[in-house]
């Protein structure tokens, strides 16, 4: 018995080393000298090797960045995609809520601060109404665990996600890509980048998600009939010029346009102690008496300008200009009626409940200045 239990962990571990040995060749040629690529983040607020940086740091591009956005999903694609990053939203397409390493705020008012920070191409976006501009064009993701207040200011105790859109290039070229999907959804983005001189360059960036609404309503006179439906159309616009090699200057001017629905609230769907739902149930049909809407505007733009003085050291600054219109309307009773009318469902309503909010009018203006170190070493 010792000599067959024996023979037999041998050959486990002969087995093992011969598919260690398989998969060797196909590995060392993916990565072809060997090396791991480099990835480069802006986690301290310059350019580094991911290496070299004395944070918790994960970073999405290339092509998985490609195939998330492929989906027509908004932000909360990142949900789960990230370790320790959770995005959700009681707003729908609107007002996402971000926690990391479980800290987050579930707040949802319009003027509510949240401990992690948005950080979109170098502008902090402080209300979280900003923080669902569409992720398109982008060249890197990257989501910084842990407090971040001394490089990124306030309202970062949890952490800091960078979005960095690519920026334009000194060649001609872009993109462009179509996706249907059920619901008559259709998912366009593209973008193409043209340089108009030796020292000027442009890129514009579009992104169009649409889906048709597919959730009826059937109370017999309800104001809104159909729900979850969606246009949701972003641009943006940047040029970039870069006279010498001390001096470069880039503006970003980029706009969102959204239609949609708020959050979809369903009453009494799962079976009292236990975690199904209940028999009959059909997610397409809802049945309530409250109106649902949702708009949103938002317009933008900056100005960032760094000068290297040659000496270990280079100057920054960024200026941002944030403008955005909101309302958002829905049922969050789930049904209609009350226990004290004549009619309600589906189930126990206790009290009739809808609720509204917006922004009219809100304008974010932010100005920074940095000193950055060019070197590796500490600036003297």
């Amino acid at each position: 018995m010792r000599r067959s239990a024996r023979s037999a962990r041998l050959t486990h571990h002969v087995l093992a080393s011969a598919a260690l040995a398989a998969l060797l060749p196909s590995t060392a040629l993916a990565q072809g000298s060997g090396q791991l690529p480099v990835v480069t983040v802006t986690a301290e607020r310059r350019a580094e090797n991911v290496r070299d940086v004395p944070n918790s740091v994960t970073a999405i591009s290339g092509e998985l960045l490609d195939v998330l956005n492929s989906g027509g999903q908004d932000v909360r694609q990142l949900a789960g995609r990230v370790p320790s990053l959770n995005i959700e939203s009681s707003f729908g397409r609107a007002f996402p809520r971000f926690y990391i390493r479980g800290l987050g705020n579930t707040d949802f008012d319009l003027n509510a601060s949240q401990p992690v920070s948005l950080v979109f191409d170098d502008v902090v976006q402080e209300n979280p109404i900003l923080k669902g501009f569409p992720i398109f064009d982008l060249e890197r993701i990257e989501v910084l665990r842990g407090p971040q207040g001394t490089l990124f200011g306030r309202n970062s105790p949890a952490g800091v996600v960078k979005f960095d859109s690519v920026k334009p290039g000194n060649r001609l070229e872009g993109y462009g890509q179509l996706a249907f999907g059920r619901f008559t959804s259709i998912n366009a983005e593209g973008a193409v980048s043209v340089p108009l001189s030796p020292v000027a360059s442009m890129r514009v960036s579009v992104q169009s998600q649409n889906r048709d609404d597919w959730v009826d309503n059937t109370f017999a006179s309800a104001k809104t009939k159909e729900i979850e439906g969606y246009k949701d159309n972003a641009a943006r616009v940047q040029f970039a010029f870069n006279p010498n090699r001390q001096l470069s200057t880039l503006v970003n001017l980029h706009h969102r346009d959204l239609d949609g629905s708020a959050r979809t609230f369903r009453a009494n769907i799962i079976v009292k102690g236990r975690n199904d739902l209940v028999s009959g149930f059909d997610e397409s049909k809802v049945s309530q008496d409250g109106i649902n809407e949702q708009r949103i505007r938002n317009t933008g733009g900056s100005l960032r300008l760094r000068y290297d003085f040659g000496n270990g050291i280079a100057l920054n600054s960024i200026t941002g200009v944030e403008s955005v219109k909101a309302f958002s309307r829905g049922d969050i009773d789930g049904g209609f009626g009350a226990v004290f009318l004549p009619a309600s469902g589906p189930g126990l309503i206790p009290f009739d409940a809808e609720s509204a909010d917006g922004l009219p009018y809100h304008r974010q203006v932010t100005q920074e200045f940095r000193f950055e170190s060019t070197g590796s070493g500490p600036t003297k």
